[in-house]
């Protein structure tokens, strides 16, 4: 990817909601760059703890997606280190992944130049995510294993006292040359999170450190005047092509949400209503009024009255529907000038029904106000 982009320098500031819409971008397509930065110096050697340790980190935190970079360094960087990283897609790529980490220490380097392998690395994932925001490609988190006992993060310009073994020649020794400049720009240009460090004794009682260096979704940003008073700048414009879509489908699902709570909700409180059955004859009876909740039920001969001391059918509710059912062996019901013989759903919001007695008909009208 790097050899096909222009060659990336620190931009100028994001804004905090551009910070926000970026690391959205991260979070919302899957991957991270996961860089193992490997000092083959012999002080430092992988003993049994640090290829414990490493293969742990490999085995347990990798996830679907991560691209994978070995990068050897002494007093110089082994390449190509940035290009070509391995795809972690499964278990199936650890052994994949260990095959390629010099676990030996390279008897024929001396000194390491950290500070040329910082400016090195953090420069190289600037570079990537630079890249995939020239081509609209989600940009990503990236992570830097450190194994190496030379101290990171100090100040341009590093003396003996500070690391003895960077080379004598390197420019990384001057405060003001442009590599140290060029060092210091990125680490105060890259959103470097706290570092993590774990300490390994090697087996000739010597120390270094395995530490973690995260880096949270960036890119830089170039704001150039163009004509007609315009300005054009890049990370807002990637923002929208990146988000758009995402943002659009989770404001369809919240709005399908809301809705479907609205309806649940008013579900919810018109199942709990009770319904007000108002009951009128055509005899000289009088009107009667009765309530009707949610898996109950009124009999018919009982609670509404008819002619007989039995018990003909029930209206039943359940939920917002109602039923109008016979009971076995008890005198008829006619429903629309037909006997009801089995349970029938009362579609109306009003009912007719008869209760002949003694070949003369008794009509009940029942009027359900929900």
């Amino acid at each position: 990817m790097t050899n096909i982009c222009p060659l990336v320098t620190p931009g100028q500031p994001l804004t905090g909601w551009q910070k926000t819409g970026l690391e959205l971008v991260g979070n919302i397509f899957a991957g991270r760059d996961v860089v193992l930065a490997i000092d083959l110096t012999e002080s430092v050697g992988l003993n049994d703890e640090g290829r414990l340790r490493l293969r742990q980190i490999i085995e347990d935190t990798l996830e679907k997606g991560d691209g994978v970079y070995v990068v050897p360094f002494a007093s110089t960087v082994s390449l190509p280190a940035l290009e070509n990283p391995i795809e972690f897609n499964g278990k199936e790529d650890i052994e994949r992944i260990i095959d390629v980490i010099p676990f030996q220490s390279d008897l024929t380097v001396s000194n390491t130049d950290i500070q040329l392998a910082e400016l090195f690395v953090y420069q190289g994932l600037a570079q990537i995510n630079q890249c995939r925001l020239s081509q609209n490609l989600p940009i990503q988190h990236q992570s830097v294993v450190w194994l190496t006992d030379a101290p990171l993060l100090t100040q341009p310009g590093i003396t003996s006292d500070v690391w003895i073994e960077t080379p004598a020649d390197s420019p990384f020794r001057e405060q003001n040359s442009p590599a140290s400049q060029a060092r210091q720009r990125w680490l105060e240009v890259l959103p470097l999170q706290q570092k993590r460090s774990q300490p390994i004794t090697t087996n000739n009682n010597q120390t270094y450190q395995l530490t973690i260096v995260d880096i949270p979704p960036t890119v830089q940003e170039f704001c150039t005047p163009a004509p007609g008073g315009k300005e054009t700048c890049l990370v807002t414009p990637y923002l929208f092509h990146q988000l758009w879509l995402p943002t659009s489908i989770i404001f369809l699902v919240i709005l399908c949400l809301l809705g479907a709570g609205g309806f649940g909700l008013k579900y919810l409180m018109s199942i709990n209503k009770k319904w007000r059955l108002k009951i009128s004859f055509e005899d000289d009876r009088e009107e009667q009024s009765i309530y009707l909740g949610n898996n109950q039920k009124k009999a018919i001969g009982e609670d509404i009255d008819c002619p007989g001391s039995e018990v003909r059918g029930y209206l039943r509710r359940q939920g917002n529907k109602l039923y109008l059912s016979p009971q076995p062996e008890a005198a008829s019901i006619y429903y629309n000038n037909k006997e009801v013989t089995r349970e029938e759903e009362i579609k109306a919001n009003s009912l007719r029904i008869n209760c002949p007695e003694d070949q003369k008909d008794f009509a009940i009208v029942i009027k359900i106000i929900k």
